[in-house]
């Protein structure tokens, strides 16, 4: 079964960055999917389930700690990993993080790498 990577930004260069970070998992397999806020990424992961999702959280329309309550306790799909990606590292989004659902939590700027590696990781990679 091929596996699926969800970005969800509403900063269209951080999405870009993203995909580029992210497109040598394409090689292996993996179809990458985009979307540019939170309720477009809701109807992509219901529709898609998608194994791994990178989600920002400061985004219009909804936010992605209420996205990804949806994925996690109402939608209750617990195979879908979620990295939260913020701007704000402070202890309290961290544990709202955690409070919803979010698997992993990761601070901007990041690094291209360690995000790829992590990818790879969540994955199965090699």
């Amino acid at each position: 079964m091929d596996k699926k990577v969800l970005i969800v930004d509403d900063e269209h260069h951080i999405r870009i960055l993203l995909e580029q970070t992210l497109e040598e998992l394409e090689d292996e397999g993996v179809e990458l999917l985009s979307a540019g806020d939170g309720e477009t990424a809701l109807t992509l992961i219901e529709a898609e389930q998608p194994d791994l999702v990178f989600l920002d959280v400061m985004m219009p329309k909804m936010n992605g700690f209420d996205v990804c309550y949806q994925v996690k306790k109402q939608l209750d799909l617990k195979s879908v990993y979620i990295i939260m990606l913020t701007a704000k590292g402070q202890e309290f989004d961290k544990k709202k993080g955690e409070e919803v659902g979010a698997n992993l939590y990761m601070t901007k700027p990041f690094d291209p790498d360690e995000l790829l590696e992590k990818a790879m990781e969540i994955l199965g990679i090699e």
